[in-house]
C-alpha cells in the first residue's frame, strides 16, 4: 500500500474534548513521572499535575519550560512531535506539530546562479527559518486533550521568561559556538550576549519579550502568536532581514495528527512517530531486519556489525523514500513488512561489510539538525506522552524577531537543497525531501513508547542524525531487561548510510572490537564528544509503580512525584 498520509481530522469543539480529556484522568493519577533536559521544565510539569492537570497538561507546561530555559535546543520558533496514549480508551495520536516552508519557498532558494549551494545560507539567519509549530501544538494539546487552561499551564514558562533563570556550563558551551551569528542580529544578542561576549556561569538570563508573547499565546491561543501584534512583529522583522515570511504562512499553518508507526520486536510493542519524521520508520525497519538474529549469543564484534548493517539498510531507505506524507506517496506498508526485512536481512554478511556504495538508488542532498530536546511522562493509570521538540541547529538561525524573544529556527536546512550534498550533520537525502512551498522537512525525532506484558517505557532522545540509532539502541536494551537508568546510559555508535563510517562514543568499542570490525571492511571514526540526551520514565502495570532517568551527558532531571 502507498500511503500518502494518515491523519485525524477533528470537527468537535473544544469544550468537548475538555471533558473528554479529563475523563480519561479518572480515577485521578495518584503518581507521575516526568523526565526532561531541564530540572526547571521537570518541575514545571509536576507543578502542573498539582494544579490538577493530566499528563497532556503536563507536556504544556514541560515543552513551554524548554523553549524558556534550553533556547539552544527548542522554542516557540521552532516545532516537534507529541506522541500520546491516553489510558482509558487506548486511543493513541502524534500531533504532528513540525515546521512548514513558506509559502514563497522554492526548490532552488539556497542555490547560486550556478546552481551551488550557498554556504551557510540554508543554516544562518531568518531565510532559513521554516513556518514554526510549537505554539500551535502548545494550543492544540491543550485544548483537545488538557484539562485546565492554556493559561495555567504556560504560567511557569512565562515566570522563567519573566524572572529569569541561572544558565549552566551545557548552555554556554553550546552558546559559545553560535556567539558568531547571534552577534550579527542586535535581538539576539541583546538577551543572549554580554557585550557581544558569552555570559559568565550561573548569570541570569531574562527574556521579557518572549514572556509577553508567551502571555499573548495564553491569553488568545493560536491567535495569540499566528495573528494580531505578534504575527505583524515576527512578519516584519523576518522581512526586514530578506526572510520569506508572510502573515499569510501565520494564518494558514496547522498542526495534524497522524496515526503513528507501529512495529513488534520480540514480544515488544512499539509505536513511534509517523512522516514528517523518519523516526519511527526507520526504528521499526531496522529492528525488524534484526529480529531473526539471536543479538545476546552473538560476539559483541558480530553484533556491532549487525546492528551496522541494519542501519545502513534502513537508512538508506530513509533517504530513497522518506519526506512530507502530506505531500508524497511514501510506501509505508512495505518498509514496514518482515518479508522486506527478510530480503534486506539476506544481503548481509556476517563476516563482511557491504560498502554504501553498492545499494542501489539516487541520492540526493538531505538534513537533519544536531541539538533537539525531549521529554518523557506517565502516569500510575498508563497516560503517557513521549515529545521531541526541536530548532535545529544550537540556537536555530541565530535570529530573534524584535519585540518578540522568539528564537527562530533553521529547519529549513533539513530539505535537500541540491542533489548530491550534505547538510551540516552529514545526511543523504532524496527527492522526496525536496523543499516546496508549505511543506513540512523531514526529521529522525523518534519520541517512541514500548510496552510487553509487564512493563511500559516512554523514551526519545535528540541527536540529529543520530536519534534513531540511540532509540535503536535503547530498544535492545529494553528487550534483554535494562532500567531505565540502563537505557539511558548505553555506549553510543551509529551508522547512518552516508558517510559509510561507524562513528562511536568513546569507550564504547574496546581495542579488539575496534580491530575486528576493521577487519570485516568497517571503517570507523571516535566521536569528539559523547552525544545525545536521552530521558526515559517506567511503569509497571500490576504494582502502578513509576521510575525515571535522565542522560548524565545532560542536565536534565528525572522527578517521580506522588499527589
Amino acid at each position: 500500500m502507498m500511503l500518502k498520509h494518515a491523519c485525524f481530522i477533528f470537527f468537535l469543539s473544544p469544550l468537548f474534548w475538555f471533558g473528554q480529556a479529563c475523563a480519561a484522568e479518572l480515577p485521578k493519577s495518584t503518581k507521575v513521572a516526568i523526565a526532561s533536559a531541564h530540572p526547571l521544565a521537570t518541575q514545571a510539569g509536576m507543578e502542573i499535575v498539582g494544579k490538577g492537570g493530566n499528563v497532556f497538561d503536563a507536556a504544556v507546561a514541560v515543552s513551554a519550560a524548554l523553549a524558556v530555559v534550553e533556547p539552544s535546543g527548542s522554542g516557540l520558533g521552532g516545532g516537534g512531535y507529541w506522541l500520546l496514549h491516553r489510558a482509558n480508551d487506548g486511543f493513541e495520536t502524534m500531533i504532528d506539530g513540525r515546521e512548514k516552508a513558506p509559502l514563497s519557498a522554492s526548490i532552488d532558494m539556497f542555490l547560486d546562479k550556478q546552481g551551488r549551494v550557498i554556504s551557510r545560507l540554508s543554516l544562518d539567519g531568518a531565510l532559513a527559518a521554516a513556518i514554526p509549530g510549537m505554539p500551535a501544538g502548545l494550543v492544540h494539546l491543550s485544548e483537545k486533550y488538557g484539562c485546565l487552561p492554556l493559561k495555567v499551564s504556560l504560567a511557569p514558562a512565562i515566570r522563567y521568561a519573566q524572572t529569569g533563570f541561572a544558565v549552566g556550563d551545557k548552555y554556554l558551551k553550546l552558546l559559545q559556538s553560535r556567539t558568531g551569528i547571534l552577534k550579527s542580529y542586535p535581538a539576539s544578542a541583546g538577551i543572549f550576549l554580554s557585550n557581544g561576549k558569552v555570559p559568565p556561569l550561573f548569570s541570569i538570563l531574562r527574556q521579557p519579550d518572549l514572556a509577553n508573547t508567551l502571555k499573548q499565546l495564553a491569553d488568545s491561543g493560536r491567535e495569540g502568536f499566528y495573528d494580531g501584534a505578534i504575527a505583524d512583529k515576527l512578519v516584519k522583522s523576518v522581512k526586514r532581514a530578506r526572510g520569506l515570511w508572510t502573515k499569510q504562512d501565520l494564518k494558514e499553518y496547522q498542526v495534524i495528527e497522524r496515526a503513528p508507526i507501529k512495529g513488534e520486536y520480540h514480544g515488544i510493542k512499539i509505536t513511534s512517530s509517523a512522516p514528517s519524521s523518519s523516526g519511527g520508520l526507520v526504528l521499526v525497519e531496522a529492528l525488524n531486519i534484526l529480529s531473526a538474529f539471536d543479538l545476546q549469543k552473538t560476539d559483541t564484534v558480530t553484533r556491532k556489525h549487525l546492528i551496522t548493517e541494519a542501519l545502513r539498510r534502513a537508512y538508506h531507505d530513509r533517504a530513497l523514500y522518506l519526506g512530507d506524507a502530506d505531500f508524497i506517496d511514501i510506501p509505508i506498508e512495505r518498509l514496514l513488512s518482515q518479508d522486506y526485512a527478510a530480503g534486506l536481512r539476506s544481503t548481509i554478511r556476517p563476516d563482511k561489510a557491504l560498502p554504501s556504495s553498492f545499494l542501489a538508488g539516487e541520492m540526493s542532498d538531505p538534513s537533519e539538525g544536531n541539538h533537539t530536546t525531549h521529554f518523557s511522562i506517565i502516569d500510575d493509570q498508563g497516560n503517557r506522552v513521549a515529545a521531541t521538540l526541536s530548532i535545529n541547529a544550537p540556537f536555530g538561525s541565530g535570529f530573534v524577531a524584535s519585540g518578540t524573544g522568539v528564537l527562530l529556527n533553521n529547519e529549513m536546512d533539513d530539505f535537500v537543497s541540491q542533489a548530491g550534498t550534505m547538510n551540516g550533520y552529514g545526511l543523504i537525502g532524496g527527492a522526496a525531501n525536496a523543499i516546496a512551498p508549505g511543506k513540512r522537512m523531514l526529521s529522525s525525532m523518534t519520541p517512541t513508547f514500548l510496552e510487553n506484558d509487564e512493563v511500559v517505557a516512554v523514551l526519545g532522545t535528540p541527536g540529529g542524525s543520530r536519534i534513531i540509532s540511540m532509540v535503536l539502541l535503547a530498544v535492545l536494551d529494553f528487550a534483554e531487561n535494562g532500567s531505565p537508568e540502563s537505557w539511558v546510559s548505553v555506549p553510543r555508535f551509529h551508522h547512518q548510510f552516508i558517510p559509510d563510517v561507524i562513528e562511536y562514543e568513546k569507550y564504547t568499542l574496546s581495542p579488539a572490537e575496534i580491530s575486528g570490525l576493521a577487519s570485516i571492511g568497517h571503517q570507523l571514526k571516535e566521536t569528539r564528544n559523547r552525544y545525545g540526551d536521552m530521558q526515559a520514565v517506567l511503569w509497571h502495570k500490576k504494582t502502578r509503580s513509576l521510575k525515571g532517568a535522565s542522560d548524565r551527558r545532560g542536565s536534565g532531571s528525572a522527578l517521580v512525584k506522588n499527589f
